[in-house]
């Protein structure tokens, strides 16, 4: 399953286990399972912190957990995380076995102070280059909350569970066993969703910021452009975005940014959001704006209302609200978007092994 190269860089990565994981593997005769098994194999011989039982029962066959020995697992890979899934196999292990995840204290603390049970399913395909965000962040909920666990399904593996809960576009998640959301989400968005209390408590910090010399609507290429230019010019600047990086979040490949030859949507986004908070911009992230009001009517500065029931205040306004999907405005479209209308065929195409398709573009 793994060459040598991916194997000493994997066992590089596995020395930095502060604790032992074990591998808890729920098989059966054939040849998914075979291979699985044959995977978990050559991970388990790569660190003797990391041990392999195959008397998992769980009903979906292949699959696998990873837990600390003792423990039930709480991630759970139901098919090969191979492809663009295997570095959520390797954070898996990494983070299970006690090695810091890479997010915001803030972030680790909300998760931890999360109340309640959550059982997490991610259906993915495995060329999908938004699902690994979704599962990464799932299962880093899970590392750290003991009322969390979450399941990776590979839809192409377990194609009947797809059809009976009409699946038609990646990622698609469940929690509770009713349907969550599709689509790249971080961890950030989903405890937005989750945490009852998160936007109420948004909505009151946001609400006593000082008016800002420039608010920029909108978070991203252009967004980010604006906020910086403002905010090299030593004045208050404010950055409002209902997700930054916008659209570019879900470009796998870009080759037409002047002076970068190529890189993905993610990276540039990432590096777009550095860029704006190496200067003295306050970054309002996961936030809808809802409505203007001009200066004329707001008492002098212009106002901007938020889904959440916030307001800002500022003395001028950019708006870089982005792009979207090109749609072609035809009835039943929105009504079936993610139903069987899909924008990504490397993500969804899976899905639709078998099956007579249409392709407009």
């Amino acid at each position: 399953m793994l060459d040598d190269a991916i194997q000493a860089q994997l066992k590089a990565y596995l020395e930095r286990l502060q604790r032992p994981i074990e591998l808890v593997a729920s098989l059966d005769d054939s040849a998914n399972s075979q291979q699985m098994h044959t995977l978990l194999t050559q991970v388990a011989a790569l660190s003797d912190k990391v041990s392999l039982r195959t008397d998992g029962d769980n009903p979906r066959r292949p699959s696998f957990g990873v837990a600390q020995p003792g423990d039930a697992p709480r991630i759970h890979f139901a098919g090969l995380p191979m492809g663009h899934e295997f570095t959520s196999l390797v954070l898996a292990l990494l983070q299970t076995g006690g090695h810091p995840p890479k997010v915001e204290q803030a972030v680790i603390d909300q998760i931890k102070a999360l109340p309640g049970s959550f059982k997490f399913e991610t259906f993915i395909s495995l060329s999908c280059h938004n699902c690994p965000d979704v599962v990464q962040a799932l299962n880093l909920m899970a590392v750290l909350n003991p009322g969390v666990t979450s399941t990776m399904i590979d839809g192409a593996l377990f194609q009947d569970e797809v059809n009976a809960r009409q699946i038609m576009a990646v990622p698609t998640v469940y929690l509770n066993d009713a349907k969550f959301g599709q689509g790249r989400m971080t961890v950030e968005e989903v405890l937005a969703q989750v945490d009852t209390g998160a936007s109420a408590r948004a909505a009151a910090e946001i609400s006593q910021k000082a008016p800002f010399d420039v608010l920029v609507v909108g978070g991203g290429p252009a967004g980010a452009a604006a906020a910086i230019y403002a905010a090299r010019k030593g004045i208050r600047t404010g950055v409002l975005a209902e997700r930054f990086g916008g659209q570019v979040m879900d470009t796998l490949g870009i080759e037409n940014f002047i002076s970068v030859k190529e890189t993905e949507g993610p990276k540039l986004a990432m590096a777009l959001e550095q860029h704006v908070k190496a200067y003295d911009v306050d970054v309002m992230n996961l936030q809808r704006a809802a409505k203007l009001i001009p200066a004329s009517e707001a008492g002098g500065l212009i106002e901007v209302q938020l889904d959440n029931g916030a307001t800002l205040k500022s003395r001028s306004v950019i708006l870089a609200t982005g792009a979207r999907w090109r749609e072609m405005n035809v009835p039943g479209e929105k009504d079936y978007k993610a139903k069987g209308v899909c924008f990504c065929p490397h993500c969804d195409g899976p899905l639709f092994k078998g099956k007579r398709v249409a392709v407009i573009g």
